[in-house]
């Protein structure tokens, strides 16, 4: 009687040559990599928008930051940047130049926020929350 399996690579798995491996895992750290934001860089996780009030639109976003010793997450030209903590600390807002070019930046009275005025008279107003979450309306 003859043996019900004579193949020999039935039970075997493929052998795959190292390349494939060192392939397979440079794609696994190049993904993870990829995944991470550069020092001093940030991007925006949310943005929520209201216009249910006339003339008024009330913004709220989430910004994620990877800020270099000494920085902190702030707004430079009306988006997310790594600006100096001292800004931050002292509210100063307008020295990280929060506004877009053409546009005066002036620091609200109780220094919560600032005011991009563009020079046909419309004004932003953006107030900021202990963990620099920011509300912007337009007026």
């Amino acid at each position: 009687m003859a043996p019900a399996n004579t193949r020999k690579d039935v039970n075997t798995w493929p052998s795959m040559p190292s390349t494939f491996w060192a392939v397979v895992i440079l794609a696994s750290l190049l993904i993870a990599y990829c995944s991470q934001l550069a020092a001093g860089t940030c991007e925006i996780v949310t943005l929520d928008k209201d216009s249910s009030q006339p003339r008024r639109t009330i913004a709220r976003q989430t910004a994620r930051c990877a800020c270099k010793k000494g920085q902190i997450a702030g707004t430079t030209r009306a988006k997310p940047a790594c600006v100096d903590a001292r800004i931050v600390k002292t509210r100063q807002w307008c020295e990280m130049l929060p506004c877009l070019e053409g546009e005066g930046c002036n620091l609200l009275m109780n220094k919560s926020g600032w005011t991009c005025t563009q020079p046909g008279g419309r004004i932003k107003t953006t107030t900021t929350k202990a963990v620099m979450r920011s509300g912007v309306k337009w007026s």
